[in-house]
């Protein structure tokens, strides 16, 4: 599609979490910004030479800014790659993303930075930020150039889908990254406990597979917002799925500790039992966990406790998923997926609309440091136009993502994406 240079956008509702705007109206893009908004816009007409498109009462908001997400480069082409992530994205609303660093090799120096950077430019769909690794390959011992990284464009530190064992290690990386203002981001599982299949209890005993107690999260949590206390370091939780974890960080919070969290739509949508017959697309890390604890995660989302809702990307060929369920391979895609299933919290009474979006847009922007997620005059027009109420059954052939080892196929959902805009320019349009 031609880009214009400015565009109206008509008969639309406009959604913006950060102003708490929800009003019925207009809105125009000038040089891949939001020029103008509001109900009064184009009420004479809209002036030659501007392309026109008819929201028919959608709702348009910020568009989707995504925590945590495996995009494949390098190293995992087979799985993902740069193009069909952002493809994904575009089609989930998606207008920026923070991938992670397990890729190969990893991202822990400043060519991993570039690399990433260069290939967002050539696929030029979706906006594209990189994590740095925390420790060297990764490994959890030694720590890598952290302003060396921070000045090179990392917009926070983490070791991925590995925690960070070593107390001595993680004090120091709490203390180095708050000096380049970034965020530590942790997967809090203690290793050792964690080396299970799926959640403890009665259904892995019954299945005869390992489990992974729930124990193992809040224990890291706990030390670590200890060293969060001792060095007043930022720190991010990924993917709280226990009822404990979200009291912990409720505590934290109030007292006054550097802490935000998140969590994927897995663990306020499904549970262990979920896993059945050694589903293995139900493989997930951390584990599905227990009703009470997916009740405590929605209760954590209503009332704040828990700040940002991510896609948790990661996604897996065939022959990872399609194994016994102890060998199989951790995760699920989600970039498609997210918004529709944030929207499920809307449509069930826990969250009202702008609430929930804030948890996708302008929250997830603040935890990375990025002047992104607002639907207000001056700013990028990075924008999702989507209708909340239509239903759809999820597809797992026909997402865009290389790999379609989603735990939600042939799950009913409602709200769908029609457009994505990244800087103006439509990068998915569902009618074409």
């Amino acid at each position: 599609m031609a880009t214009h240079a400015r565009t109206a956008i008509l008969n639309a509702r406009l959604l913006d979490p950060d102003s708490r705007l929800d009003q019925r109206g207009s809105l125009l893009i000038d040089g891949g910004k939001i020029a103008d908004r509001g109900p009064g816009l184009f009420r004479d007409g809209v002036p030659e030479g501007i392309e026109v498109i008819d929201a028919d009462g959608a709702c348009v908001a910020p568009g989707l800014v995504d925590l945590r997400a495996q995009v494949g480069e390098p190293g995992h082409e087979d799985n993902e790659t740069l193009k069909t992530a952002s493809q994904a994205a575009a089609a989930g609303g998606v207008t920026a993303l923070a991938c992670l660093p397990d890729t190969d090799p990893v991202i822990d120096d400043v060519a991993g930075l570039e690399f990433i950077a260069r290939r967002a430019r050539e696929v030029k769909l979706v906006k594209v930020f990189a994590y740095a690794g925390i420790t060297r390959d990764l490994g959890g011992k030694e720590l890598t150039e952290m302003g060396l990284l921070a000045e090179a464009g990392a917009v926070g530190f983490t070791d991925g889908g590995k925690a960070v064992a070593d107390a001595l290690v993680m004090q120091r990386a709490l203390a180095y990254a708050s000096i380049w203002g970034r965020p530590i981001l942790q997967h809090p599982q203690e290793p050792r406990l964690a080396t299970g299949a799926m959640n403890s209890g009665e259904i892995a005993t019954r299945l005869g597979l390992s489990g992974i107690p729930a124990v193992a999260e809040v224990i890291m949590l706990e030390r670590d917002l200890r060293l969060v206390e001792a060095t007043g370091g930022r720190y991010h939780a990924a993917d709280i799925s226990t009822a404990e974890s979200v009291a912990v960080i409720r505590a934290a919070k109030r007292k006054g500790l550097k802490v935000t969290c998140d969590t994927a739509p897995p663990y306020f949508t499904l549970t262990e039992r979920d896993v059945g017959d050694y589903r293995t697309f139900f493989k997930l890390s951390p584990p599905l966990r227990t009703e009470d604890d997916r009740q405590a995660i929605v209760e954590g989302l209503a009332d704040g406790t828990i700040d940002c809702i991510t896609s948790d990307h990661l996604p897996w060929n065939q022959d990872a998923k399609r194994v016994p369920f102890a060998q199989a391979a951790f995760g699920s895609v989600g970039l498609e997926t997210l918004l529709p299933l944030t929207l499920d919290l809307v449509h069930k009474g826990h969250m009202s609309l702008l609430d929930a979006l804030a948890t996708v847009t302008i929250k997830p922007a603040a935890v990375l440091g990025l002047n992104l997620g607002r639907l207000r005059t001056g700013a990028a027009a990075d924008l999702v136009i989507f209708d909340a109420e239509r239903p759809w059954r999820v597809d797992a052939e026909a997402l865009h993502s290389k790999s379609k080892n989603s735990c939600f196929d042939k799950h009913p959902v409602q709200g769908r994406v029609l457009r994505t805009l990244v800087d103006g320019r439509t990068v998915f349009n569902l009618a074409a």
